[in-house]
């Protein structure tokens, strides 16, 4: 059996193991140090493994959230609150560490949350694990999952180990050894069944992701229905991944290019869609007849979980290995390991595009195949002869859903001169009627940003817009006095702001603001505003508003948009799954979803056949001593 030392200690919190420590003094004090479970409120007198101890105790909070457990040794309350000036030290089991690590949170979590929670069978009341290769498990560094609506921890999810990682990454592996040989309509009848599995919880998902993430609720609820769409896309697929036959210059030969599963596939998602560009690569990855290992990103671990618990539940009565689609959260240094990991034959990447750049230079450096997702810094270009009842919304939409946090997001908007003050007023009166609200409620336009950190993203770029003399026509702030619970959320007011000038060699311009803020720039030729368009250094999405075919024709031929999505009458967001979705030049030109994405996830072949009784070689050349 194994022990753990108690450690002498006065206020502070020592780690006697890297994974936790219990200090006890038989006379007064035990402190329960440990970032994965420290979390705990009752009377030990209700946990069973310490009955050995023949004490009883009871819990207190001090002001560091660390929680202070007061030994006695009969039946009586707590005789002091300090440590004694030498206090004596005894032993505990790795058993009764376990039990306490797994004992219930005693907390309160909202009604709103719990009702969420419990539709998907999460239970906020014990750490959850976040590991799943074949069997769910998690014993590494404990990450929270924050509600961006009122600043409620919602659960807490325990994430992989450097040991639990590796192993994940070797059943992954062993998991696609098996799949790889599955044929490809059985593949495609399992994710059928993947398909009704999410359809049955959509509502539910949808919920999840508008609790967790902070889109509203009609967003979330689209979000899982893209998982949905895809899946049935890739039930269609796994019967028409064809390959291609080759006319062959040799008599008696053809050649024929042959499609086969890739390996194993990483998927290392961003927060501000924590299915759907999961579900993007899963399908088309296990499509191909590969193994998917899901790393999402570390504050919406609760997504992921739910997502996985429904797909292994499919794959479990399928009698499919659940390293086929298994799970790793954690934070950075877990995205290093299946980076760096020569297991992992592709991965797929959504993020920013100082990371993206260093996954791509990594995976590359190995040899590995890269889908790289990165910024978007989005234009929309509104002509004189634009359908204002169109294009106003639209740009609205692009600019302030999600509350600015998709990648598709409209960033930039170029008015014709011509159209300015109309356009904006009609604008401003859009973003002058929208209010912060609960995203649960389906009344509710604007959610709040994700993190404290992407507020301090809105005011930075707030403030370089103010030091650079930009009219701020609206917004500019946070949110204050708002009501109870959403004074504890993440809310900012969409902004509207007029630079000086258009020069696209300024951050102002060439760099995308994770947040809903819209810069107006005005031009008088669409070849200006195509220039403008396309000199960033970004190249996702772009969006032009006109009713004249001469305008259509330049912007989307090889003087027009740059980007990898160019739009006639749509806005920059809100993409559908049957074509390729990706951009260009710094945004990756990765491509996911419809269209000819799925040959990404394969490995090709050219096969040349010989059915002839001779063997003449390409081109004519002789290679004879006869010659």
């Amino acid at each position: 059996m194994s022990y753990y030392p108690a450690v002498r200690s006065s206020n502070s919190l020592l780690h006697a193991d890297a994974a936790c420590a219990l200090y006890v003094s038989c006379a007064s004090t035990a402190v329960f140090a440990s970032d994965s479970c420290k979390y705990f409120v009752g009377s030990l007198k209700s946990w069973p493994a310490l009955a050995g101890l023949s004490q009883s105790a009871c819990l207190r909070t001090d002001h560091a959230n660390a929680y202070t457990v007061h030994l006695c040794r009969g039946a009586g309350s707590v005789t002091r609150a300090g440590p004694p000036s030498e206090p004596e030290t005894t032993m505990i089991t790795r058993r009764t560490l376990t039990a306490l690590r797994r004992a219930p949170l005693s907390r309160t979590l909202s009604s709103r949350a719990t009702t969420v929670l419990s539709a998907l069978d999460l239970h906020s009341s014990r750490e959850l694990p976040g590991v799943y290769d074949g069997e769910w498990c998690g014993s590494g560094e404990v990450l929270q999952s924050v509600c961006p609506t009122t600043g409620e921890v919602l659960a807490r999810v325990q994430s992989a180990t450097p040991a639990e990682l590796q192993r994940a990454l070797e059943r992954s592996r062993e998991a696609y050894q098996v799949f790889r040989n599955v044929p490809a309509p059985k593949r495609g009848e399992i994710l059928r069944q993947i398909r009704e599995a999410l359809s049955a919880k959509r509502d539910a998902l949808g919920a999840l992701i508008s609790l967790e993430m902070g889109k509203i609720r009609t967003e979330g609820v689209g979000e899982v229905q893209e998982f949905v769409d895809i899946a049935d896309y890739a039930v269609g697929l796994s019967r028409m991944m064809n390959g291609r036959l080759v006319a062959s210059e040799r008599p008696g030969h053809s050649i024929i290019e042959v499609p086969n599963p890739l390996g194993v596939v990483a998927v290392l998602s961003a927060f501000n869609f924590p299915v759907a560009v999961y579900g993007w690569n899963l399908a088309l990855s296990l499509a191909a007849g590969n193994a998917t290992l899901w790393k999402p990103a570390p504050s919406t671990p609760l997504c992921a979980v739910a997502v996985t618990k429904i797909v292994a539940g499919v794959l479990e009565r399928n009698g499919v290995p659940g390293a086929v689609a298994g799970l790793v959260t954690g934070g950075k240094d877990v995205g290093v390991g299946i980076v760096e990991s020569k297991l992992v034959d592709m991965v797929s990447f959504t993020g920013s595009e100082a990371v993206g750049r260093q996954v791509g230079q990594s995976v590359q450096s190995r040899f590995g195949k890269v889908l790289l997702e990165l910024g978007g810094n989005n234009a929309a270009v509104v002509m004189p002869d634009a359908d204002l009842d169109m294009a106003v919304p639209s740009v609205f939409f692009g600019a302030v859903g999600t509350a600015g946090q998709r990648c598709t997001s409209t960033r930039r908007l170029y008015l014709h001169s011509s159209i300015v003050q109309t356009f904006l007023s009609r604008l401003e009166s859009l973003y002058q009627s929208v209010r912060p609200g609960d995203p649960l409620d389906s009344a509710t336009l604007l959610g709040p940003l994700h993190t404290q950190q992407a507020v301090k993203v809105y005011h930075d770029a707030i403030d370089r817009l103010q030091h650079k003399g930009a009219e701020i026509l609206t917004g500019g702030a946070s949110y204050r006095d708002l009501p109870a619970p959403l004074n504890g959320g993440n809310f900012v007011m969409p902004t509207i702001a007029i630079p000086p000038e258009v020069d696209v060699t300024d951050p102002l311009w060439s760099t995308e603001t994770f947040a809903p803020v819209l810069c107006v720039g005005v031009f008088d030729k669409l070849e200006q505003a195509i220039e403008w368009n396309n000199a960033v250094p970004q190249g996702l999405s772009s969006s032009l508003w006109t009713r004249d075919i001469r305008n259509v024709g330049k912007w989307i031929g090889p003087a027009g948009s740059d980007a990898g999505i160019v739009n006639v009458n749509v806005g920059t967001s809100g993409a559908e799954i049957g074509a390729a979705f990706g951009g260009n030049k710094s945004t990756g030109w990765g491509r996911e979803s419809g269209g000819d994405a799925w040959k990404q996830y394969v490995r090709w072949s050219a096969c040349t056949l010989n059915f002839s009784d001779a063997a003449p070689l390409a081109q004519g050349v002789q290679f004879s001593n006869t010659a």
